[in-house]
């Protein structure tokens, strides 16, 4: 039976996960990530969780927003992706590093006023899903925002053709199911309240932002 994710990116995919997404995207994939991080608006002390950082790219742009203050805790559990944050590192001390599931219980060194995921959510099987939310809402300050960078809800069915190919046939099989469910009132239901979204990409994808209640 063939996996049902495909969160977990490993070897050569790794290595050049941030050349491969600007291929497939026709190289629209470096402007849309620079536009998206703009829009969580961080502040030079904020700190920052970032969940399944990945290769460390979106860590390296929100990192032109902090300052010596601003402080970026970088959960990620693959080998080759760590790597990469590794190297980023040496340009910024702040980055702290941690090999740690998002969907496992964790504690951070310091509460973060700033929680971060990007296109990860949608790989994972819904009560993962609902495990990351709580592990957010126990890492986070008061007052805390959580930001969902990933797919928007739409009805697939509905939906130009390509982008039906992308989710029904390139996509893991988990991400229609994420489409479907209603984000906003997860979010609530878990102790946040959803105050901003903004869409790309003919608003298939989506960033939703909620604080901690």
């Amino acid at each position: 039976m063939p996996a049902r994710s495909k969160v977990e990116v490993k070897g050569l995919e790794a290595k050049h996960y941030d050349l491969l997404m600007n291929l497939i995207t026709l190289g629209k994939y470096e402007r849309f990530i620079r536009k998206a991080i703009a829009d969580l608006h961080l502040q030079p002390d904020d700190v920052v969780m970032d969940l399944g950082a990945g290769t460390g790219k979106n860590a390296e742009l929100m990192f032109t927003y902090l300052d010596a203050r601003g402080k970026l805790f970088a959960l990620e559990i693959g080998e080759e992706m760590r790597w990469q944050l590794e190297e980023r590192k040496s340009s910024h001390p702040n980055l702290i590093i941690l090999n740690q599931r998002i969907e496992q219980p964790f504690r951070l060194p310091e509460p973060a006023t700033v929680a971060f995921i990007s296109f990860v959510l949608h790989g994972l099987e819904q009560e993962e899903r609902l495990k990351v939310l709580e592990n957010v809402h126990n890492n986070l300050a008061e007052k805390g925002r959580f930001c969902i960078l990933d797919y928007a809800h739409f009805n697939v069915d509905e939906a130009p053709w390509y982008v039906r190919l992308g989710i029904r046939r390139l996509e893991c099989q988990l991400a229609e199911e994420f489409i479907g469910y209603n984000w906003k009132e997860l979010l609530r239901d878990y102790g946040f309240e959803p105050y901003s979204e903004n869409f790309y990409f003919h608003n298939y994808i989506r960033l939703l932002c909620a604080r901690k209640k």
